[in-house]
């Protein structure tokens, strides 16, 4: 990677990344889009606000940079898809499809994450296979599994160097979630330290994979380096670093912030999805084929998150 574009930069993953590869490659190599305007990435390098549907504009971004790499992270999230399904179809696919045809046009490496949500009721749950049967309730996890054979294809018909993960559930201190079904597990902090209570959606019961999110840009970073003749999946890679139920975390913030209580509130569209969904991944192909090694367990994590909500907290950010 020497010239980057990512596209949905100012969402959860998107805003991290992007100050990560900057720290990398060098602020004016790292090209940021969003829908909107994000001040705090145009401070550190070129910002440009893109819909990633309107695929001219999109085009002319890449060749006036001169992209090698693009980091497509434009996406509905699962709950969200839930409630306008058409919507997020049109939003989620029609970026994937941009991105695979400028790749294609323009010979650059195209990253395009998935997500645990490619699974369903049907998969394996404990230690789901990277090769296993695929078959999603959701139109978050129908557009997943469509970028993945898309991406295949593109990369068998095409030659475009398509990568990618399935990511669990992502915990981050610095970007707040957007409507995802393992947002819990990063509320759960900011209220601990907040309010010292916490209302779960989720049951008390039900694993999902998580990972803190230093792990999962690594990840990002780690295989679109990776020497391209060693991959064999490409589309995409199982990575797994913990997996927990909110009664498990709940206890875990317990021993770190006295008198902390959590109840429960069901909601009935994020428990369906959150059963539906692994208990936890085999990554075994990751590690193999590109040497993916995650460095955070759900103690070290904790930790860490609830020391840097504190300072967020002490600076009156939250």
């Amino acid at each position: 990677m020497k010239r980057i574009l990512i596209i949905g930069a100012g969402g959860q993953i998107g805003s991290e990344l992007t100050a990560l590869l900057r720290s990398i490659y060098g602020g004016d190599n790292v090209v940021a889009t969003d829908m909107r305007d994000v001040e705090s990435l145009a401070e550190t390098g070129p910002f440009h606000v893109l819909n990633a549907l309107d695929a001219q504009a999109y085009a002319d971004l890449v060749k006036k940079y001169k992209i090698d790499t693009i980091f497509n992270l434009v996406a509905l999230l699962s709950a969200t898809g839930e409630k306008i399904p058409q919507k997020a179809w049109e939003i989620n696919i029609g970026a994937l499809m941009n991105s695979l045809e400028i790749a294609r046009e323009c010979g650059c490496a195209l990253f395009t994450p998935s997500s645990i949500g490619a699974f369903g009721p049907s998969t394996p749950k404990d230690k789901t296979p990277q090769d296993t049967i695929m078959r999603p309730t959701t139109i978050y996890g129908v557009c997943k599994v469509t970028g993945e054979l898309i991406s295949d294809y593109y990369h068998t018909r095409f030659g475009v160097d398509t990568r990618s993960v399935r990511f669990p559930g992502l915990i981050s201190s610095l970007t707040l979630p957007g409507g995802g079904t393992t947002d819990y597990a990063v509320e759960i902090f900011y209220e601990a330290v907040k309010t010292g209570h916490f209302t779960c959606p989720v049951p008390s019961d039900v694993y999902m994979d998580m990972m803190y999110m230093p792990d999962a840009l690594h990840a990002c970073v780690q295989l679109m380096e990776a020497d391209p003749d060693k991959l064999i999946h490409r589309n995409s890679f199982n990575i797994a670093s913990m997996s927990f139920t909110p009664e498990i975390i709940c206890n875990e913030v317990k021993k770190l912030v006295p008198g902390f209580t959590m109840d429960y509130q069901i909601d009935p569209v994020k428990e369906a999805i959150a059963r539906s969904w692994p208990n936890s991944l085999d990554d075994t192909c990751a590690r193999e084929e590109w040497g993916w090694k995650p460095k955070w367990d759900l103690q070290s994590m904790s930790v860490d998150m609830l020391k840097k909500i504190q300072e967020k907290k002490a600076k009156g950010l939250i």
